[in-house]
């Protein structure tokens, strides 16, 4: 008898342990949720800024690279005018004489 009540006693106490070890409530599942929420309003316009001065900045790269490339075959074009101008004044006055 006294086992059968130590094994009344201890599934009562299984049971009481189990109710406590219940899952997630309502209130606890939707203060995670709502954490989830506040964290993805807060990181997710930092991560698509951040992304958006990437690309820009990469934007600025190239095209300050193709500037550059500009800049040097406007000054080689110059070099080549001046040289022609140059023959075409020395050539010129043997032309008229």
């Amino acid at each position: 008898m006294s086992e059968n009540l130590e094994k009344d006693e201890l599934l009562k106490l299984h049971d009481i342990e189990q109710t406590r070890e219940q899952n997630l409530g309502f209130k606890t599942l939707m203060i995670a949720y709502l954490s989830l929420l506040i964290a993805l309003c807060l990181f997710l316009p930092k991560i698509y800024i951040a992304n958006q001065i990437y690309h820009i900045s990469r934007d600025i790269s190239e095209i300050s690279t193709k500037r550059d490339v500009l800049l040097e075959e406007n000054r080689a074009l110059r070099i080549r005018l001046e040289n022609i101008k140059y023959k075409y004044q020395i050539l010129n006055p043997l032309e008229q004489n």
